[in-house]
């Protein structure tokens, strides 16, 4: 584990975080991805990120938003969206946008985009995963303890030909 990376856990785990990351990180991440013309994502100097870009569920306007993700390497190359929402009540708006257009979202990885389908995963496939998220970042706990809803995890896979 890096240097740093329990301090930022245990930051990460509180209400004021919760209150301040999601008006700070996401534009920094935005600005700092744009500047370095998609090389550069600063949070994910914690965690690895992706830039999710998905027409918005009511809009159908191309909403772009930077989001930590879990990697998955296997036969194909996947990623594991968390919709914590840093914990607070609500779903983040990206997971509504992701359920009404699976099969429109494109990912920014590592400078690269990718056409992805997403699903989102239920019952002992998301135990698994669920389980999996709380070992790659244990906060994800605190937030889950915080808050009534269930919060969404998707898989996002490479669609075909890309």
């Amino acid at each position: 584990m890096a240097p740093g990376v329990r301090l930022i856990q245990k930051v990460s785990s509180t209400r004021a975080f919760a209150r301040i990351a999601p008006h700070v990180v996401p534009v920094m991440d935005r600005t700092v991805h744009r500047l370095t013309r998609g090389k550069v994502l600063l949070s994910s100097r914690m965690l690895p990120g992706l830039i999710l870009t998905v027409p918005g569920a009511r809009s159908g306007q191309l909403r772009t938003t930077p989001l930590a993700c879990m990697p998955e390497v296997g036969a194909e190359q996947s990623w594991i969206l968390v919709g914590s929402n840093f914990g607070r009540t609500g779903h983040p708006a990206w997971t509504a946008n992701l359920l009404a257009g699976p099969d429109k979202a494109v990912v920014n990885w590592q400078g690269r985009d990718i056409p992805v389908h997403a699903t989102l995963l239920e019952g002992a496939e998301r135990d698994e995963v669920w389980r999996a998220a709380l070992k790659f970042w244990p906060p994800y706990a605190t937030y889950q303890e915080r808050i009534d809803r269930e919060i969404r995890l998707f898989r996002l896979r490479r669609r075909g030909g890309s």
